[in-house]
């Protein structure tokens, strides 16, 4: 490193730690809070030296199977007890997303690179699999069972008219992504299942090979795509297999550093990895208000904004985690970059394999690109996503020191995300005539078959509109699922049932 450069305000990365949890009876199980604690302490064994009782600041992803209003309070008073000091500055985000932990880090590296802390922490749990059998238990012992249910927070957030078509969900909403891209990329059904599956296997393998993975078992493209009764169709195309699996015990952290602090410390040089400069943006929180389905701006520009100021190209990236919750999501990120679908998109194993602990799931994905760029090569990316398709947030890590300077940096690139952004259509809350499909979910039950289908579909003037395909109707879901021709694109009529719904048929 050019020996003018402040090493007091480069921040590099000097301790990781990961925690999976499988008592014998789950009921037994560690908490949120006590998967937290076991990941700090796991990440300064890692670092080699003491530094939980010297932290200057503690960030904290939020979690939702043990709701905890001030985790990060509770961890600076335990650490007051251990002997240690409490840090001074604590934060914790304000709701659980996947592109939380990037944040964290990021904000870490910020303080770091204005000289206000020399050494920080980042962690985050989640014991939603001990979380659900003390609800069940709670449940038949006729208690009032403890408040952690993902869907009854998505369904209260939900806008009236997207609660009203049941579209609240992430399940609900990423096929919409998925069905819309697919057709615009020109595949067919089985062209885009054959990717999804591929992409899956790569997931498997790396997982299989990762020992804080939670599914460690190889899985072929084949198995991952095809609906069977142990990999039953969850909601269209999606089959159980390719969806985040959220039932898990899962804590991770990592121990952000000045350079200078971790020369201080002894950290041998082997162990440190650069912190490159990130980018931030965002979608509309509405979902129904996006410009289109068949790309999300906001991860794009962060992906390119991220490459730009760090002063790389796609060729130049070793390792990536692309965001896994749905397939969608990292075929969208390989794109961006030409990413090979023959080459791993994950470090960790990805949101299925790898383990989805809601928020936390990059703070593990963090942890085990420090652990492939101490292996071998010399950059990693991190593109982490939030809500649906909502936020995204993207970071290089360096085996390189980073240019001076790089630190403190303004994260947020939303101007040149809005910049890019084309404009949402009109939304209608009621609607009956022609139109044609847009894109369209559909959701099934737990023993395989559809529920009903969501469309959303255009205008002749080019307003968007949501209508419902009832089960009933088995000739149309029947024709939204067939491999042959494209339903994006087909034109079909809206008229308004006795209840008032909305629903489609064809012309």
């Amino acid at each position: 490193m050019n020996s003018n450069v402040d090493e007091t305000r480069v921040p590099v990365l000097i301790g990781i730690g990961e925690v999976l949890d499988r008592p014998a009876n789950d009921l037994d199980g560690l908490d949120a809070f006590e998967l937290m604690l076991a990941a700090l302490k796991a990440a300064e064994a890692d670092a080699g030296v003491a530094v939980l009782d010297a932290l200057d600041w503690l960030g904290v992803e939020d979690e939702i199977s043990f709701p905890d209003p001030a985790p990060h309070e509770r961890l600076a008073e335990h650490m007051v007890r251990d002997g240690g000091k409490r840090p001074p500055r604590l934060l914790k985000t304000h709701e659980a997303s996947g592109d939380g932990p990037i944040k964290l880090i990021n904000d870490a590296a910020n303080l770091i690179g204005r000289g206000e802390i020399s050494i920080a922490a980042a962690v985050g749990a989640e014991a939603l699999r001990t979380a659900a059998k003390r609800y069940q238990a709670a449940i038949a012992a006729g208690q009032e069972p403890p408040k952690s249910s993902i869907a009854d927070v998505a369904e209260a957030n939900a806008r009236p008219l997207a609660r009203k078509h049941g579209l609240f969900t992430p399940i609900d909403v990423y096929p919409l992504y998925e069905n819309a891209a697919r057709a615009a990329w020109g595949q067919t059904l089985a062209e885009g299942q054959a990717e999804s599956g591929r992409i899956g296997e790569g997931f498997a393998a790396v997982a299989a090979a990762n020992p804080y993975a939670w599914i460690r078992k190889p899985a072929s493209a084949e198995a991952i795509a095809t609906a069977t009764p142990d990999n039953r169709m969850v909601s269209f195309p999606y089959t159980k297999m390719m969806v985040a699996n959220s039932s898990v015990n899962m804590g991770a952290a990592v121990i952000v550093a000045s350079l200078a602090k971790a020369r201080e410390l002894g950290v041998d040089e082997s162990r440190i990895v650069y912190i490159g400069a990130g980018a931030a943006a965002h979608e509309d929180e509405d979902f129904l208000l996006r410009d289109s389905y068949t790309h999300a701006v906001s991860l794009e520009t962060t992906v390119l904004s991220a490459l730009e100021r760090n002063g790389l190209g796609a060729s130049d990236i070793d390792h990536v985690e692309l965001y896994s919750c749905f397939p969608i999501v990292p075929k969208l990120a390989r794109r961006v970059l030409d990413w090979p679908q023959d080459k791993p998109c994950s470090v960790y194993g990805g949101l299925t394999f790898g383990g989805g602990p809601i928020g936390n799931c990059m703070m593990h994905a963090a942890a085990r690109m420090v652990a492939k760029l101490r292996e071998g090569g010399d950059h990693g990316l991190i593109v982490a996503n939030g809500g649906y398709a909502t936020h995204s947030h993207s970071m290089v890590f360096s085996r390189q020191p980073v240019a001076a300077g790089t630190f403190p940096q303004d994260y947020n690139v939303q101007p040149l995300a809005d910049a890019r952004r084309g404009t949402a259509p009109e939304l209608l809350a009621e609607y009956s005539g022609p139109g044609t499909i847009e894109t369209y979910t559909i959701p099934f039950d737990r023993y395989g078959s559809p529920r009903h289908a969501t469309i959303i579909g255009r205008t002749p003037e080019g307003a968007r509109f949501i209508a419902r395909v009832p089960e009933t109707d088995a000739t149309t879901i029947a024709f939204l699922m067939a491999d042959g021709t494209e339903p994006v694109g087909t034109a079909g009529q809206v008229i308004t049932g006795p209840d008032g719904m909305a629903i489609w048929g064809p012309s």
